[in-house]
């Protein structure tokens, strides 16, 4: 089986009763015709359209259809003025929501993303839709809202309170509360309070409405509000460009803004935003991380406080009620603004103003299940589709975006320096093989080195706070034997397991899988089995061993589980209430702590080593995102680098924040073996239980596709992935590359078509992938 799209398309049959000869549906009637796409496959197929439902049926609704004695769901996508079918047609059974799900421009896009990301268009619909939208559409929660209505005088109160104390604490409740509340509202107060509404509703004294309750995920916080800030020049010159490309965007180019961590981007995008705004237009904003959004909508609602109730936002950790309610709050146009994550991209804002997508360099923004889209070029589309500008911005431009703009295809704005003059941290490189050579290394040593050590005891005396970055969670990395050099790993993927402490079990980072630490190896039966390697947790225990006194706390996805945890650490960190904090990537990248002088890194070195193209440009941009977190407030900052590859050039080139240094050596390398971005990759995967077949398929795969090869690809071999096995399935992979991935795309879309593969094995394709494991 394979997720690319294989089906033809359109089939434009209804696949029942067949019209008379030479009769063409729609019938005599008159009646209009709906072509729809059915969710869960990519059958196109023709519809009549009910009188009753004309008005409601337009491309983007969603409906039911009858399909083989089922009735099923499906997209509108077009109205055609009749059907070529030679099927009589049958009418759509029902409408689903009261508005079309779909502006025609996300329509629009969802046939780019099929097209251009090798996948069906029903599966790009179904993505865009949240599946609390999908499974149960528009179910809200209903609450009563209840109103003083009947004045009651001052005598006739104390009467009822001696006849009925308890209506008229009722009365009084809604009286404090302005007089209106709702009944969960009064219910906090007065638990019977629903028992004693019916007299005082026969009496008139209150009326009852029923409303809808909004699920806000932000409704108890409180947001101080906050003014404009004065911009710097190259703050202004920044902010002009993009105002120009909002008032003109059909002449705009997509902007690409490169600036310094704490060049004061954030400012430029709320100003921005609220330009768009006094245009009567709307804004997307897109981060990367979960971890960036509590204090992204922070600052959003704060800045836009009169606006704050229509601040939406859009991201996998808000409850299912949420989300649903959250997307509602958008599609009934009740929202400005729209802050999330990757599948924010799909919102269904209308009248867009502006695009922005933060922290544009970020793997996070590829989708890594089917489809396999990249939300910050989606962005791009998009904005070319609604007649909006689109700003790309970060401290470490992709090298896609980069040569994007060096060629022209962007417009390049620049921001060098840190906002009021602050200076750049002072980064220092610790070369942890010299303590190794000199014998002194014990595991504490190789966690927390001396120079560290020492500079958080500094920090901590002057009542500092300090960030360190370990991007690998768990206790101990990996466990081996020494006898037999036998490594525990997951019965179901290729890896090593990870000790969890806390758990006191081996976890599989890949599936969860988890199982009892062995006493003893199980090849060889020495008990002399070993861990090795460090994550946050065993560093965590380290820190607090060498400074007892210390205020810590670890950010991972592994305490980070509770709802608003994040948020609630992070504002204690704020607030001065931490000393510390040790965390993964979460805490990398996007956070501003003014009072945080000292970051450390404790192995810059895990992602180097990895089998894949990108593995220095994480490393490089990693290490300046994290490093940006020092040094915001008034006192200069300092960076301290552990690592055993201290002349790595992605590792010398952040130690000064050369990025331009470090893009042109890279990018010269790129050039010469013709990888991205100077093409465009293509990875065929084929993965499934028995690894024979799924070798021969991909074998099969690569002569089809060999035949015709559009000119110029660069095709390799199959062979297997980085990461062979995972979930239990061996997985192989052909990578291919072409200066212009349309015509390659074509060619593998055509090819699957017409190959069988065996139903055990599962094919997909990654366009422009972002990791090669």
């Amino acid at each position: 089986m394979s997720d690319t799209d294989t089906t033809p398309k359109p089939i434009q049959a209804s696949l029942f009763d067949e019209a008379p000869a030479g009769q063409h549906a729609p019938s005599s009637s008159g009646s209009s015709v709906a072509r729809v796409k059915v969710e869960q496959t990519d059958l196109e197929l023709d519809y009549l359209i009910p009188t009753d439902l004309e008005d409601r049926v337009k491309p983007g609704t969603r409906v039911y259809v009858p399909l083989q004695n089922q009735k099923v769901a499906a997209v509108v996508i077009d109205l055609p003025k009749a059907s070529s079918t030679k099927f009589k047609l049958k009418p759509i059974a029902q409408v689903i929501g009261r508005d079309a799900s779909f502006t025609p421009a996300l329509l629009k896009l969802a046939a780019w993303v099929a097209d251009y990301y090798l996948c069906s268009q029903h599966q790009v619909l179904r993505t865009m839709l949240p599946q609390a939208v999908r499974q149960k559409p528009e179910s809200f929660i209903k609450d009563s809202r209840l109103t003083l209505h009947k004045p009651i005088s001052p005598a006739d109160l104390e009467k009822l309170r001696g006849k009925a104390p308890m209506q008229a604490r009722v009365i009084d409740l809604l009286s404090d509360r302005g007089g209106t509340a709702t009944l969960s509202e009064l219910r906090k107060q007065h638990p019977h309070a629903s028992r004693f509404l019916a007299p005082l509703l026969k009496k008139e004294y209150i009326v009852r409405a029923e409303v809808r309750v909004e699920r806000d995920p932000h409704a108890d916080e409180e947001f101080l509000p906050t003014t404009p800030l004065k911009f710097t020049e190259e703050q202004e010159t920044c902010y002009k460009a993009v105002v120009k490309a909002i008032d003109s965007p059909e002449s705009a180019k997509p902007m690409l803004l490169y600036g310094v961590t704490g060049s004061g981007k954030t400012e430029v995008f709320l100003q921005a935003i609220a330009h768009t705004l006094e245009q009567g237009k709307t804004a997307l904003v897109l981060v990367p991380e979960i971890s960036l959004t509590p204090q992204t909508i922070e600052r959003f609602k704060a800045r836009f406080s009169e606006k704050r109730d229509r601040i939406a936002v859009l991201h996998s950790h808000l409850s299912e009620g949420e989300r649903h309610d959250e997307w509602f709050k958008v599609h009934e146009r009740r929202a400005d603004i729209v802050i999330g994550a990757r599948s924010a991209i799909f919102a269904p804002l209308e009248n867009l103003g502006i695009i922005i997508v933060d922290e544009e360099h970020e793997p996070s923004y590829k989708q890594d299940e089917t489809p396999r889209y990249q939300a910050r070029d989606v962005a791009v589309v998009r904005a070319k589709l609604e007649g909006c500008a689109v700003l790309l911005a970060t401290a470490t431009p992709s090298l896609e975006s980069y040569q994007n703009a060096r060629t022209g295809k962007y417009d390049l704005l620049r921001m060098t320096r840190r906002t009021d003059g602050k200076r750049m941290p002072l980064i220092r490189i610790v070369d942890l093989r010299l303590r190794r050579k000199k014998g002194g290394e014990s595991p504490d040593t190789r966690i927390l080195s001396e120079q560290l050590r020492t500079a958080i005891l500094d920090r901590l005396a002057k009542n500092e706070q300090i960030i360190l970055f370990l991007n690998r969670r768990g206790y101990n990395t990996s466990l081996s034997c020494p006898s037999c050099s036998e490594t525990i790993k997951c019965q179901d993927c290729d890896i090593p397991m990870t000790l969890h402490r806390a758990d006191d079990r081996l976890i599989c980072h890949i599936c969860g899988a988890r199982r009892l630490v062995p006493r003893k190896c199980p090849k060889c039966s020495d008990p002399g089995i070993a861990f090795a390697g460090y994550g946050t947790e065993r560093a965590e225990e380290v820190l607090k061993k060498a400074f007892p006194t210390a205020r810590i706390a670890r950010v991972d996805t592994d305490v980070m589980q509770k709802k608003n945890q994040l948020r609630d650490t992070l504002r204690e960190f704020r607030s001065q209430k931490l000393d510390m904090l040790i965390g993964t990537q979460m805490i990398a990248k996007g956070l501003d702590f003014p009072n945080v002088t000292l970051v450390g890194v404790l192995n810059a070195d895990q992602a180097l080593n990895l089998p894949d193209i990108r593995a220095a440009e994480r490393t490089f941009q990693l290490l300046t995102q994290v490093a940006g977190r020092a040094g915001r407030g008034e006192v200069m900052g300092e960076v301290i680098v552990q690592t055993f590859s201290p002349h790595t050039p992605a590792i010398q080139f952040s130690r000064q924040a050369d990025f331009e240094g470090y893009a042109d050596q890279e990018c010269e390398q790129r050039q010469a073996f013709s990888y991205p971005p100077f093409s465009h990759m293509l990875i065929i995967m084929s993965r499934s239980k028995q690894a024979n077949l799924a070798e021969f398929t991909l074998q099969t795969l690569n002569s089809r596709l060999r035949q015709d090869l559009p000119e110029g690809t660069i095709m390799g071999e199959p062979s297997p992935c980085a990461l062979s096995k995972a979930h239990g399935q061996y997985r192989f992979q052909l990578i291919m590359r072409a200066a212009s991935i349309r015509p390659l795309a074509r060619h593998v879309r055509k090819v699957l078509k017409e190959l069988t593969i065996p139903p055990d094995v599962i094919v997909t394709c990654d366009v422009d992938p972002m990791q090669m494991m």
